[in-house]
């Protein structure tokens, strides 16, 4: 008997469809991708090495991922937890698809299967980070899993019909080609080795090994009951993900778009999502109070206890504070 849970984007194909039963393969494209920017980046990082070329990895790096990955991928495009202009949610998109991870649709459908399989009775090691440090960074760098059973990703219409989104889906790996370009004519081939292809190898590597921390060794404040998968809280993580590491608190409220939510939990995104929120970019901004009750939400420890009322509502103003 499997849970018949489904998500938003994620919908049972059959009676048989599971997260358990399935394969792990070799993925020529994702593997060859991301060996061909490790190896330029080894061998052209050290020919090309300079301080102003360290500068630009350090500030692209931190751009894609803050602006991209955690603002524009996660909080916006995968978990709607912010509105804003479409012509800012087209940059911050295009800044995740930077990030070298996958174009969104993928990123999307990545996410989400992954986040359906945690939340059923069981999943697959691969789906789980279950495996040793080393087997998992195989598989989640250089291999697919092909479930035996898979659900349907069926994407909204307004992501699945949106014709910047399709072409960056279909152009991901070219997207980097303009910034390239860009790169090449301020600082030549060392910022181009520095600015893309070191970025991408930190970039996709780091977010294996957040994912892999984040789902096996951290702090918890809450459990989601009778899910296959816990989120854990990664501190010294917070950050360099620009506060994706809270992974427990986004376990527990998923839908919210500040992840840093008790005190003393950085969260750099956030506090640039507010930034762009006072200039009038950005509104309707979802808190944990925001979201339907959770039932299977158990807090574990006193500060949780206090912030998340019986039946698993967040109390307002609470949890995540006010908007300022």
């Amino acid at each position: 008997m499997h849970d018949r849970t489904e998500l938003s984007r994620i919908f049972l194909a059959d009676a048989q469809t599971n997260a358990l039963q399935g394969s792990v393969h070799w993925a020529p494209a994702k593997s060859l991708w991301l060996s061909a920017h490790f190896l330029v980046a080894l061998v052209g990082g050290a020919l090309t090495f300079s301080w102003s070329a360290l500068g630009v990895f350090f500030i692209t790096t931190a751009a894609t991922l803050c602006l991209g990955h955690s603002l524009g991928m996660h909080r916006r495009l995968i978990h709607n937890s912010y509105e804003c202009p479409r012509w800012l949610e087209y940059f911050l998109v295009h800044c995740g698809v930077l990030v070298g991870l996958a174009g969104p649709f993928g990123m999307t459908h990545t996410h989400d299967l992954r986040d359906w399989a945690q939340r059923q009775g069981d999943c697959h090691s691969y789906l789980r980070h279950g495996s040793g440090l080393l087997k998992d960074g195989w598989w989640q760098l250089h291999c697919d899993l092909l479930l035996d059973h898979p659900p349907q990703f069926r994407p909204e219409a307004r992501m699945a019909n949106d014709r910047v989104l399709r072409f960056m889906e279909r152009s991901w790996m070219a997207q980097q080609l303009p910034l390239a370009l860009l790169l090449f004519l301020l600082g030549g081939w060392a910022f181009v080795v520095w600015g893309i292809c070191a970025r991408v190898t930190v970039s996709v590597t780091g977010h294996w090994l957040v994912g892999y921390y984040a789902h096996n060794q951290g702090g918890m404040d809450n459990e989601v009951v009778g899910a296959a998968v816990q989120g854990r809280n990664v501190k010294w993580m917070s950050y360099a993900t620009m506060g994706e590491s809270w992974h427990n608190n986004h376990h527990a409220f998923p839908g919210s778009a500040r992840l840093g939510l008790y005190p003393g939990q950085a969260d750099p995104g956030w506090r640039v999502l507010m930034a762009l929120r006072r200039v009038g970019l950005v509104w309707d901004v979802v808190l944990p109070h925001d979201l339907p009750a959770r039932k299977q939400l158990r807090p574990l420890t006193e500060r949780a206890r206090a912030a998340v009322v019986p039946g698993g509502r967040a109390r307002s103003g609470l949890l995540g504070g006010e908007i300022p």
